[in-house]
């Protein structure tokens, strides 16, 4: 591509103008998702409306800062295809550092040779320590034990940081490549994250019960019958989670600590953050199995005087009902006495997503980021 004759071109159309500052982009990857600027003047928000560039030709994108555009002393970005699961990547697949600029006029051109997809490639050296906790970790509130594991950032040996804390459901299908019916990969993806500095993460991965899966994610009687999911709620929050910041260096605060999952599992997570808003300020639902209780009450059981913020996902090719459920969960949130003004949801449908875990998988990123590390969000 011709950078000087695609300037000549924009100058044709009287595109370029002499106040402000135009980037002009180049890739060798034409594809038809939007192109994003993301950097030190929005927060690095990857999907930033008011910074999305405009296609002026094939594999050509340009944009011009207002005239009014407050610059930082020097302009640092990235180019993006919506997320940091698909962000510029060089020819031979490697991290780009950060591009940058001191000029406010002009044109700036540059060129991006590879988009990263999905996530991928991770590099080895920033892949979370996975720590098992124990095989038989206790469960008073039900009198079973249970399998659970740390994913700790890359660093956490050395660095002496404290972190924020999530707690997922299903761990089998977390990070286990043996896992029946795949894996979200959440390791990979940590693995990206931490190379890019979005924010580092404790995750708590709690295996299911097996057969006894439903029940325990089940809470009251519903169609499926009577559930055992209030003990498991006790035990995550009063027996897991005090167990946890004892031993690891966490943020303890409700705005550092998120419960998450899908299908039954984000049930569970959604009666959790219900049922103890004084302790869980991030909410990560995928999938959730709302039709077994179509009717529940959007009803704080603690008094909340802070957002909890939910990150709420749905995929079109999962059910009938699937995304009819969510949207209606979300309108009866919003619209809720006793939760009005004090949740911010965003809602992510994916019209093609299906009920798996490879979904799952490229949306989990994508919630971590919003939920806890999105500074425009909080």
């Amino acid at each position: 591509m011709n950078l000087d004759n695609t300037t000549s071109t924009l100058k044709s159309k009287q595109t370029i103008i002499k106040t402000g500052l135009h980037i002009i982009l180049t890739t060798d990857e034409d594809d038809i998702r939007p192109v994003y600027l993301a950097g030190n003047f929005n927060n690095w928000s990857t999907q930033d409306k008011e910074f999305v560039m405009k296609r002026i030709g094939t594999g050509v994108y340009h944009f011009k800062f207002t005239h009014d555009f407050d610059y930082p002393e020097t302009l640092l970005y990235k180019f993006t295809k919506g997320d940091w699961s698909e962000v510029e990547i060089d020819s031979e697949g490697n991290r780009t550092e950060n591009r940058s600029t001191t000029q406010h006029t002009g044109v700036q051109k540059e060129h991006v040779g590879r988009w990263r997809r999905n996530w991928l490639p991770f590099k080895q050296n920033y892949l979370p320590q996975v720590l098992l906790i124990s095989d038989e970790f206790e469960i008073p509130q039900l009198n079973r034990t249970r399998k659970i594991w740390a994913l700790l950032p890359h660093d956490y040996d050395t660095s002496g940081e404290s972190y924020p804390v999530m707690y997922l459901q299903d761990a089998q299908n977390l990070f286990n490549e043996n896992a029946e019916f795949g894996n979200w990969e959440i390791d990979k993806k940590l693995a990206v994250m931490s190379e890019y500095k979005i924010g580092k993460i404790i995750i708590i991965a709690i295996e299911h019960a097996d057969e006894d899966r439903i029940q325990e994610y089940n809470v009251g009687r519903t169609i499926l019958g009577k559930g055992q999911g209030k003990k498991y709620i006790r035990f995550v929050t009063k027996t897991l989670k005090p167990f946890v910041d004892n031993n690891f260096r966490t943020k303890k605060d409700r705005a550092n600590t998120g419960i998450g999952g899908s299908s039954m599992g984000g049930l569970i997570s959604i009666f959790s953050g219900l049922r103890y808003p004084k302790v869980f300020g991030k909410l990560m639902i995928f999938s959730p199995s709302l039709w077994v209780k179509p009717d529940m009450k959007i009803k704080m059981d603690e008094e909340q005087t802070e957002d909890t913020k939910i990150y709420l996902y749905a995929g079109g090719d999962e059910s009938d009902t699937m995304i009819e459920h969510v949207k209606n969960f979300k309108e009866r949130a919003i619209a809720s006495e006793f939760v009005k003004d004090k949740m911010k949801i965003n809602l992510s449908i994916n019209k093609e997503g299906k009920h798996n875990e490879t979904y799952w998988s490229d949306e989990f990123p994508k919630a971590i980021e919003w939920l806890f590390f999105n500074t425009k969000d909080n």
